[in-house]
């Protein structure tokens, strides 16, 4: 009985990750779309920073009320995150402006080969044959969603290259370090926001005046602007915090496969509410075609020896360790 309750636990607990981190990060795109179409403001990587640094007040708060407790992160593997994290968000900036939506949206489907090489490497993950086959589905239905034209240039080539691979090393750091330092996600985010929000705050107007030829300074705060702003660095502690939870309890494959369905609520409701894309037949079949491949992935990775870390042991038989999609928060059972 008792193995059932936790069993049940388990996956109320990862349901409520999941929908936590939908909700946010389709809220805070969708709040985003507003304030820099709507309103103009165009300063993506100073309001990166922004949201680091509100994340940071809830880190010391939550300090202070004994959520996070003392630990300690090695300098090289703190700075080896916000290194990556910081060209990830930088380099995704860059991608959009110098590359076709079709080619942009291309490179962000390329994450979850690299993620799945990076465990593969790393990890010495296996997936079984339904397993990629699920993962493919998923890539095809949201190419035929999200996928337009598609123009490559030399520039944006390499800037789509930089932010692929820096978002999916930010994102398996993510569930390394959880690992490597017994490290729950308050804590690493306490280790890794305050660090990525003063870089951020400092270069970020410097970055944005090399992409947009607008100073930060100079542009028209008014009620109404400073409200999704505000808004905006709201709802994104609560981005951020899931996305450590959600990488802390699954991997970074699953996060970027199952997360794919807030690109498919993003464009639903980008329809509803600002009415530009329309969700014509080819749309429709896209976002169909993906959720059943994340039905598959869920299912297929889920069974024994649909997604293992094999662990090389000389002195025993014992040659491999099955570990499913629903990880717990023990650390020696996820993947």
């Amino acid at each position: 009985m008792s193995s059932v309750s936790k069993a049940d636990r388990k996956t109320a607990l990862d349901v409520a990750s999941w929908s936590f981190n939908i909700v946010t990060s389709v809220g805070i795109i969708m709040v985003n779309k507003a304030l820099m179409a709507t309103y103009g403001f165009s300063f993506a990587t100073t309001l990166t920073g922004l949201h680091f640094a509100t994340t940071t007040l809830l880190t010391v708060l939550l300090r202070s009320l004994g959520y996070i407790q003392n630990s300690h992160i090695p300098l090289p593997d703190l700075l080896k995150f916000v290194l990556f994290a910081n060209f990830s968000i930088v380099g995704m900036n860059v991608s959009l402006m110098w590359n076709s939506v079709g080619f942009y949206q291309i490179a962000k489907l390329s994450m979850i080969p690299v993620s799945c090489f990076l465990e593969v490497v790393f990890d010495k993950v296996r997936y079984s044959r339904d397993t990629k086959l699920s993962i493919l589905l998923v890539l095809l239905g949201v190419a035929v969603c999200t996928v337009t034209d598609v123009s490559v240039n030399v520039k944006g080539f390499l800037a789509a290259v930089i932010a692929v691979w820096s978002t999916a090393l930010q994102q398996y750091y993510v569930h390394f370090l959880q690992r490597k330092h017994s490290l729950g996600s308050f804590d690493l985010l306490g280790h890794t926001a305050p660090v990525q929000a003063a870089s951020l705050v400092l270069a970020g107007p410097f970055v944005d005046y090399w992409l947009t030829e607008k100073k930060v300074y100079a542009y028209n705060y008014t009620t109404v602007s400073t409200f999704f702003i505000i808004l905006s660095c709201t709802i994104a502690v609560g981005t951020n915090l899931s996305q450590f939870i959600c990488i802390g309890r699954f991997t970074a494959v699953s996060f970027q496969v199952l997360g794919h369905m807030k690109t498919i609520l993003v464009l639903i409701l980008g329809f509803l509410f600002f009415g530009k894309e329309g969700l014509n037949l080819h749309v429709i079949l896209g976002m169909v075609i993906a959720v059943a491949g994340m039905i598959w992935y869920g299912n297929a990775s889920s069974k024994p020896g649909g997604k293992e870390r094999w662990t090389y042991s000389a002195p025993s038989d014992k040659s491999q360790k099955p570990d499913n999609l629903l990880g717990s928060t023990e650390t020696d059972e996820k993947v």
